[in-house]
């Protein structure tokens, strides 16, 4: 992955760079911490220059910040211009002003921006505001474009995924990144849908095609590190998360990750504990026929229908010498059985006393709260990664979840910190939560 070079641009020179030159500048400027860093400084260096001639460069600048309240405040002072009304329409569009933008790119044509360009974020921006039918009349009015303009697939394919044109929005970003091989943001659209489709290998080709020419996409290379990860290909992964934290080192998921994959090349199959709990099993399955017990002793529980050693953790002392001519001395040939498996009578009913008070809670649900927790898991929208481990934990529905624990979700296999931490905040924007052993 080649370092990102800084493009010989001057944004606050008398004349604006082009749109292409501002683009790659932004890239270059979101490529690191410490470059996002020096670019900060350098803007609050101009903020004191109230002149109108620098007001457009300051909202430009202030925009590749994300500081968009401020850029906009700073593009309506600015001198009438494309670049004024484009990066006011961006500004206006991230801060959700969909209308407002549109008009700032109309606005826009009447200082030669490009017809095409305007047309495409128009019917971005409508797609934003979820206008389809907006969205969709106005690619209808780029028709002539068709196999010509990526950028005319690549909406197209967006505006398709949103209302769940799969394949046909496949088929858009395959043609977009035909006309444009090193379409970036066609590629990791197409690599997303492939990965939630399980096809890994081509999700794997084009995130590293991305990475390849970007090393800056770190939705990219954080998407290829799960797939990696999935693999048990650790060191690759390592290599992803090792990539976003040398340019971006408080990326705080990229950090979380970082403590996943090393926890996951320690991971082990513990094969003495496996064959523990299966002679476990054995051993609760053992019929009471295969002890020395008295003939009495023997009648009684067989008329109990107590035929195996885990019958008897689920009987209690006292239910046993209720029963007619069970006594004592029963009594005591049966726990001397049990205390040689270092086992006892009501085992099994003191772990569902444990699990009583919650079973109550449940019971104490509305109806719309059951509701609730009987809907699917994937009405969370979890990521894939999270998604793939709670199949692998036959989760399906949302009151299953939370009556796990965080220790039951981190016992499965590549479940780390970063998607308990996603699953935790799913939960939480629904007033839910994970069980808690408190």
């Amino acid at each position: 992955m080649e370092q990102l070079i800084e493009p010989e641009v001057n944004l606050f020179n008398d004349t604006l760079p082009s749109l292409e030159e501002i683009k790659a500048f932004a890239d270059y400027v979101h490529s690191g911490e410490r470059n996002m860093i020096n670019f900060a400084q350098k803007v609050e260096e101009k903020m004191s220059d109230s002149a109108s001639q620098s007001s457009g460069a300051l909202g430009i600048g202030l925009h590749i910040l994300g500081r968009n309240e401020e850029a906009i405040e700073k593009l309506q002072k600015a001198k009438d211009s494309m670049h004024k009304y484009i990066f006011l329409a961006y500004a206006q569009r991230k801060l959700r002003q969909f209308d407002e933008a549109v008009e700032s790119f109309l606005k826009s044509l009447n200082f030669g921006a490009d017809a095409l360009m305007v047309s495409l974020q128009k019917a971005e921006t409508y797609r934003c505001a979820k206008n389809y039918e907006a969205a969709a009349d106005q690619l209808k009015s780029c028709v002539n474009f068709e196999n010509v303009s990526a950028e005319y697939h690549y909406q197209l394919g967006r505006l398709d995924e949103e209302q769940g044109l799969y394949k046909q929005a496949i088929g858009n970003y395959k043609k977009a990144i035909e006309l444009s091989p090193n379409h970036q943001k066609a590629l990791f659209h197409l690599a997303f849908r492939y990965d939630l489709s399980g096809e890994e290998d081509d999700a794997i080709a084009c995130y590293r095609q991305i990475a390849s020419n970007s090393p800056t996409y770190v939705s990219a290379l954080m998407n290829l590190a799960v797939l990696y990860e999935d693999r048990e290909q650790f060191e690759k992964a390592a290599q992803c998360v090792y990539t976003v934290l040398d340019t971006h080192p408080n990326h705080q998921r990229a950090i979380l990750f970082k403590k996943d994959i090393e926890s996951s090349k320690t991971m082990f199959y513990d094969e003495e504990k496996e064959m523990k709990k299966t002679r476990k099993n054995q051993i609760l399955e053992t019929p009471i026929s295969d002890f020395e017990l008295s003939v009495r002793s023997r009648n009684c529980l067989k008329k109990m229908k107590i035929r195996t050693l885990g019958d008897l953790l689920n009987i209690s002392e006292a239910e046993l010498l209720s029963y007619k001519n069970f006594g004592e001395t029963s009594l005591k040939e049966v726990k001397a059985i049990l205390e040689s498996k270092n086992l006892h009578l009501g085992m099994a009913l003191e772990e569902k006393s444990f699990m009583q008070p919650e079973m109550d809670n449940m019971s104490s649900i509305s109806e719309q709260d059951q509701g609730l927790l009987n809907k699917p898991i994937d009405d969370l929208q979890l990521s894939v990664r999270a998604r793939k481990c709670l199949q692998k934990l036959s989760l399906k529905s949302i009151g299953e979840l939370t009556s796990k624990t965080e220790a039951e979700l981190l016992g499965c296999k590549n479940f780390g910190v970063t998607s308990l931490n996603e699953i935790k905040k799913s939960l939480s924007d629904l007033e839910l939560s994970l069980r808690s052993l408190d």
